[in-house]
């Protein structure tokens, strides 16, 4: 069924709020996503201000035979698009965005479409630390249900670990809050099982004790950028809990607002944080301080600045992406990577990343949810401009052309909070907890009612992962 063949009073119904339909002045606005070059046309936008309307929205969508899709900021909409909006009606949970710390029990409570930067300052006045991850913009709900891998997740685990409870309106319209002793079977499906179960309308988290890290970046030009990833990659997979850093060959546009020492140019960057005394961060960086980089920041600094340490853009942008998780990255597979990205390259990606996963991040995590760990040394990651349609094809091209070149390290796995196109689902989890979370999906969502980014349920096929 399609929003032309309903009354318009089906969905605008008393308690849903704002709602937008094709045609309405507000329309286009309100469903615009992040990721701006990825074209959302819902059957209906709504802009609830409280659970109680987001609740209304639920009920009514459901009476009038459609689905509903939560969403908060849209910076992984493309597998949602991709399944075909016409009969489902988007949720902006935006609005929702109160942030409340709790210094005593060492908590945070947020509403369900809040952003990750007043969470972290509101943290941070308390001098204490959130596991936000490398953008200041990025949704909470989103980047928290589906892993959440930051500065601090060598020693401290992936951010699903550190949810503590959530507020959701299901599928019956119901307003529900699930922990560890309420509806544990939920909870656990929460935590790394993405949107499909309700509508998040406020998440509680714990809070650390982190006033300062010992962080920043270390820069060199890409003429440089073999020997400093040979060195950073073998260095990564053993290197102690206390560090969580990240390798990038970038090519930055000529852009005036840039500085003149990066501005068009095309540079190696390692960046991350160590949780730890000066001294002992020292020890910890020596290996990669004696690569003489051009430009090294890392220093004492207040945790808040991790929040902006990656230099994520924060405006709406275009962009198109390619994910892998490695299971190993040894010299061929540095030899592939710069192949396609490193000195000389006509690459049009405006950066090729990888993560240095293991130590917190690669262990089982008593009590976790359905994504308590990352198994694989190294994340990769490749995302271009997608401006035009002409860039948009050659970004993704040369992000295909990299994941194509890692192929041979690659285990199989994926975090699909980095997936920005349609994956299998079954991918982002081992077996056992695939087969858990469509079955606890069947009982909260027995209808599929909500339509999140990677579906998990009937829509795919149930058979033996990878």
């Amino acid at each position: 069924m399609t929003i032309d063949l309903l009354s318009p009073t089906t969905l605008r119904t008393a308690g849903t709020g704002a709602l937008h339909l094709p045609g309405d002045p507000g329309y286009d606005a309100a469903r615009l996503a992040w990721s701006c070059g990825v074209d959302q046309r819902p059957a209906a936008v709504a802009t609830p201000t409280s659970a109680a309307e987001v609740a209304a929205v639920v009920r009514a969508a459901r009476a009038a035979g459609l689905q509903v899709a939560p969403q908060s900021t849209g910076h992984n909409p493309g597998p949602l698009a991709a399944q075909g909006l016409d009969d489902v009606v988007l949720v902006r949970t935006g609005a929702m965005n109160d942030v409340q710390v709790d210094p005593d029990r060492l908590t945070a409570r947020v509403g369900g479409g809040t952003v990750w930067l007043p969470a972290v300052e509101a943290a941070a006045a308390h001098g204490l630390a959130t596991l936000h991850g490398s953008s200041p913009d990025v949704g909470i709900a989103g980047y928290s249900l589906g892993g959440g891998l930051g500065w601090y997740a060598r020693k401290l685990g992936l951010a699903a670990n550190s949810l503590t409870a959530v507020e959701l309106v299901t599928a019956d319209g119901a307003l529900v809050r699930t922990d560890a002793q309420h509806d544990p079977d939920l909870f656990w499906a929460l935590r790394g099982g993405g949107g499909g179960f309700g509508v998040v309308t406020a998440l509680e988290f714990g809070l650390y004790p982190i006033a300062t890290a010992y962080a920043g970046f270390l820069l060199w030009d890409a003429a440089d950028a073999e020997q400093v990833l040979r060195t950073w990659s073998a260095w990564a997979p053993g290197a102690p809990d206390e560090v969580t850093t990240a390798f990038r060959m970038m090519k930055l546009p000529p852009l005036p607002e840039l500085p003149d020492f990066l501005r068009g140019r095309h540079i190696a960057i390692i960046d991350g944080a160590v949780l730890g005394t000066d001294e002992r961060a020292r020890a910890i960086l020596g290996e990669l301080r004696a690569l003489r980089p051009e430009v090294d920041t890392f220093a004492r600094v207040p945790a808040a600045s991790l929040a902006r340490l990656h230099m994520d853009p924060e405006e709406p942008t275009p962009l198109v992406s390619g994910t892998a998780m490695l299971g190993s990255f040894p010299d061929a597979a540095v030899d592939a990577f710069l192949a396609e990205v490193g000195p000389g390259s006509t690459s049009s990606l405006m950066m090729a990343e990888l993560r240095q996963l293991g130590g917190a991040v690669g262990r089982r995590h008593e009590g976790g949810g359905a994504l308590d760990r990352f198994v694989g040394d190294f994340l990769a990651f490749g995302g271009g401009l997608a401006a035009t349609p002409e860039m948009a094809a050659a970004g993704q091209a040369d992000a295909d052309a990299l994941m194509s070149a890692l192929a041979g390290w690659a285990n199989g796995r994926n975090y699909l909070n980095f997936a920005e196109d349609a994956i299998d689902p079954r991918t982002g989890y081992d077996v056992e907890a695939w087969h858990r979370l469509t079955a606890i999906r069947s009982v909260v969502d027995p209808d599929e009612l909500f339509v999140p980014n990677h579906p998990i349920g009937r829509a795919v096929e149930d058979d033996v992962l990878v």
